[in-house]
């Protein structure tokens, strides 16, 4: 009998400023390095808007407003677990600086640039729609 993959479910941030969207480098973990939507886990009974909104706080010390959902990727080509990412776009409140508390890095990225990055496999979708929105 075959054990069962790991699955992960999470939230993920598509926040715009502007004409830009902000993608950041992961600076832990198995994936460190490859360049996200900022988000993460979703807690058990959480709502969504109310786990991305904890998420960036923690993550990059910044207030969002949550808007409208973009997509939900179902993803099965990392290694060690299987992802669902509801993403959802969002701005920052009053403007807010980010502070990389969990990242090595972070950029604003137009329409032009958003393919500059090496995006983790599982936000290729969701830039793909967000190129569409932008």
């Amino acid at each position: 009998m075959s054990e069962q993959r790991k699955h992960i479910e999470v939230v993920a941030a598509i926040i715009r400023k502007d004409n830009t969207i902000l993608a950041t480098q992961r600076g832990y973990g198995d994936l460190k390095d490859g360049w996200e939507l900022p988000g993460g886990k979703i807690e058990p009974g959480e709502a969504h808007d109310v786990a991305l909104i904890r998420e960036i706080k923690e993550e990059l010390e910044a207030d969002i407003n949550v808007q409208e959902h973009i997509i939900t990727i179902e993803y099965t080509g990392y290694e060690k677990f299987d992802l669902t990412m509801h993403c959802y776009l969002c701005s920052l409140v009053n403007d807010s600086n980010i502070t990389l508390v969990e990242h090595e890095a972070a950029k604003w990225l137009s329409k032009d640039t958003l393919y500059s990055v090496d995006w983790l496999p599982a936000d290729i979708d969701a830039v793909d729609a967000i190129h569409k929105c932008l």
